[in-house]
Order: C-alpha cells, then sequence, then structure tokens
C-alpha cells in the first residue's frame, strides 16, 4: 500500500511542535509591545506633552512661571 511503510512521515512530525513553539514565545516574549498580542502597545509608552513638562518642572530645568506659561499654552 504505502511505498516506504505507514511510517514514512514520522520523522517529519516534529516540526509541527517546533512551530508551535516557537509562535507560542514569540507571543510570550514580545507580545508584551504588541497591541494584537494583548500588550500595551507603543502608545501608551509614549508620555504626553503634559508629563513631560510636570517631569521637567520636577527636575528642577524649568521655572515656576515657565511651568504656569506652558502649562496653559497645553490645555
Amino acid at each position: 500500500m504505502w511505498p516506504h511503510g505507514p511510517w514514512e512521515w514520522f520523522p517529519l512530525m516534529w516540526i509541527f511542535p517546533l512551530i508551535f513553539l516557537v509562535v507560542m514565545l514569540l507571543f510570550l516574549f514580545r507580545g508584551a509591545g504588541w497591541p494584537m498580542c494583548g500588550g500595551r502597545g507603543m502608545r501608551d509608552k509614549e508620555a504626553s506633552a503634559r508629563e513631560i513638562l510636570d517631569r521637567r518642572y520636577a527636575r528642577g530645568e524649568v521655572s515656576q512661571e515657565e511651568y504656569q506659561r506652558m502649562r496653559k499654552e497645553l490645555e
């Protein structure tokens, strides 16, 4: 019936679990940044202009007057 016996494709069957494992590892380790994988995505990682201004004011890079002026411009 089969020219090489019924187990001809058996040695190749390890490829399917290997492909599945690679795909799962990609989803687990690289999925944190991909929105389609349940990650937060790049948009959430970027700070808004207000957050950047707040951090600069907290570090003392801008004075209180500059902070108030820039905050009003952002609103």
